[in-house]
């Protein structure tokens, strides 16, 4: 199943609330990618990918920025995600909103 045209909530029904994770899971299954395939795409771990897939790790802003160019995500998309995630791991009621700060033309 691509996820080229699934909404945010069409994720959310499939995987869960959004998160980076999650994300990256959608992507990778939309791809018909294992987490083999799908980890040297990225050149990740299998291990590393399996637990940013499962929420266990969050990965930093730099490396979900690096992670996201690699598979055709949204830089800011993966920015806001990992700063949300980071915020609901500390049970913090917060909301991120991240824009590029570029004035569009």
């Amino acid at each position: 199943m691509s996820t080229k045209n699934l909404t945010t909530r069409d994720i959310e029904k499939l995987y869960g609330p959004l998160t980076f994770g999650n994300l990256l899971k959608a992507h990778r299954e939309g791809d018909e990618l294992t987490q083999v395939e799908m980890a040297k795409k990225i050149k990740l771990s299998k291990q590393a990918l399996n637990d940013i897939e499962n929420g266990r790790k969050i990965p930093s802003i730099s490396r979900a920025v690096a992670l996201a160019k690699k598979i055709g995500i949204l830089p800011e998309l993966a920015v806001e995600l990992v700063l949300q995630d980071q915020l609901d791991r500390e049970k913090l009621k917060m909301t991120v909103k991240v824009s590029s700060g570029e004035k569009a033309a």
